[in-house]
């Protein structure tokens, strides 16, 4: 099976940055893609960024030119550079990957993982 494990969040003050890190692990697998969403109290769950295999970048128009999605394919990890953090950010922030059974798949499966909080206080 995949599992999904993000790590770095916290509690920083406005303006300060934090580094987001997901690592995929489990089976032999093909990532097509992967994202990081955010869902605070009471609100819907939202995009963030995600990137393709093929180093491709989509930004939510509320995070661009403040956040940075990267991706280092020889450890299956995808990261999320927060710059200028407000408290608005303030989510709990998930991971997702587009997991395709064979690198010849045209279909892929989204997996998340279980979430860290990100908390940006004025």
């Amino acid at each position: 099976q995949v599992q999904l494990v993000e790590s770095g969040g916290g509690l920083v003050q406005a303006g300060r940055s934090l580094r987001l890190s997901c690592a995929a692990s489990g089976r032999l697998f093909s990532i097509k893609a992967m994202g990081w969403s955010r869902q605070a109290p009471g609100k819907q769950r939202e995009l963030v960024a995600s990137i393709t295999s093929g180093g491709s970048t989509n930004y939510a128009d509320s995070v661009k030119g403040r956040f940075t999605i990267s991706r280092d394919t020889a450890k299956n990890t995808v990261y999320l550079q927060m710059n200028s953090l407000k408290p608005e950010d303030t989510a709990v922030y998930y991971c997702n990957a587009d997991i395709a059974p064979s690198i010849l798949a045209v279909t892929s499966q989204r997996y998340w993982g279980q979430g860290t909080q990100v908390t940006v206080s004025s």
